[in-house]
């Protein structure tokens, strides 16, 4: 039975070794993401980002509960930062979302960003499609907790939840962020403490501010409350839960799920391409000192970084396609 095989079956050992290796870089790992390639694209993608310490793990572990009891398949990936020692994600799936790891239903995996931008791992990607071809039905994708440069989880994702704490630092200024923009849902998570009310209202005023929203959809505003005030905890999830739903609905009756999609293989083929084309093309000038050399000649005035990218560019591509490229 070949990897492929057994990955479509559900088997978690030999999905955790394929993600291993393809954060690894190892190029047997791309081929069978190509084998799996044709039986994606059938899960539902929910993302959580927003700054760290602001209870996005609790989140997933709870909807993953709420969906467990709807026998939903589960698939989570935490991007967590890189341990300067390993390399590896300093936190890890085996000291989160704990309860579920008797299931055999549920796919925790933990992803190191290795200097990724954007709160994503560059292997995430590939690692939902691995879960969405072992069957996960839900796939949850948290991000590492960088604050406002997290806005590339949008083009991977159909629903994107923005989660914020009343207390950590100036509400406004978190409302100036970028990454407030590609929200479908807010959560205000750990809603007891003090200036939740403020916070609400000011996310609510800065929609009022919005003139039309992509299909109608107006991003609802969500309290989560303490975790220890178990049934008014759980009322809130149901509240998200319905809320994820109904984003989902809004896209398809509005025809927009394409549009998300689209988005999504539009970063995944930019990310191979840079795979194919421009990461060897590194290996080599850095191989042989050549990188080195460039950035000497840049720094000590000699040529520009521009003209050194048009420079490698002709002596590594093919001169004929790059005719009718703008520079």
């Amino acid at each position: 039975m070949t990897n492929t095989d057994k990955i479509r079956k559900g088997d978690v050992r030999t999905a955790t070794r394929l993600i291993r290796n393809i954060e690894n870089n190892i190029p047997e790992a791309r081929s069978t993401v190509r084998t799996l390639f044709p039986f994606t694209g059938k899960a539902r993608v929910i993302g959580l980002t927003g700054a760290p310490g602001a209870g996005k793990s609790t989140l997933i572990d709870s909807l993953i509960a709420l969906y467990r009891k709807r026998n939903k398949k589960i698939g989570a990936l935490l991007v967590d930062p890189t341990s300067p020692f390993s390399g590896g994600a300093i936190l890890g799936d085996r000291i989160r979302l704990q309860r579920h790891a008797e299931d055999p239903d549920v796919f925790v995996r933990s992803l190191a960003t290795r200097g990724a931008l954007g709160g994503l791992s560059k292997a995430a990607g590939d690692a939902v499609h691995v879960m969405d071809a072992m069957g996960k039905e839900i796939i949850f994708v948290e991000t590492v907790g960088t604050g406002q440069q997290e806005v590339e989880i949008m083009n991977y994702v159909h629903t994107v939840i923005v989660v914020i704490v009343p207390g950590m630092g100036d509400s406004i200024q978190a409302i100036k962020a970028g990454i407030l923009e590609v929200a479908d849902i807010f959560v205000i998570n750990k809603a007891e403490r003090e200036g939740t009310e403020r916070l609400y209202q000011e996310l609510t005023s800065m929609l009022n501010m919005v003139d039309s929203f992509p299909g109608g959809w107006r991003p609802p505003v969500i309290r989560v409350g303490s975790l220890f005030e178990k049934e008014i905890f759980e009322d809130n999830i149901e509240e998200l839960s319905d809320s994820i739903e109904a984003h989902y609905r809004n896209l398809v009756e509005k025809d927009l799920l394409g549009n998300r999609v689209r988005r999504k293989v539009t970063a995944e083929l930019n990310e191979a391409l840079q795979y194919s084309i421009l990461a060897p093309i590194l290996k080599k000038l850095i191989s042989e000192g050549e990188f080195d050399r460039l950035i000497d000649k840049v720094l000590r005035k000699e040529t520009d970084p521009y003209s050194c990218a048009e420079d490698i560019a002709k002596k590594y591509l093919k001169p004929q396609s790059l005719k009718g490229v703008e520079k």
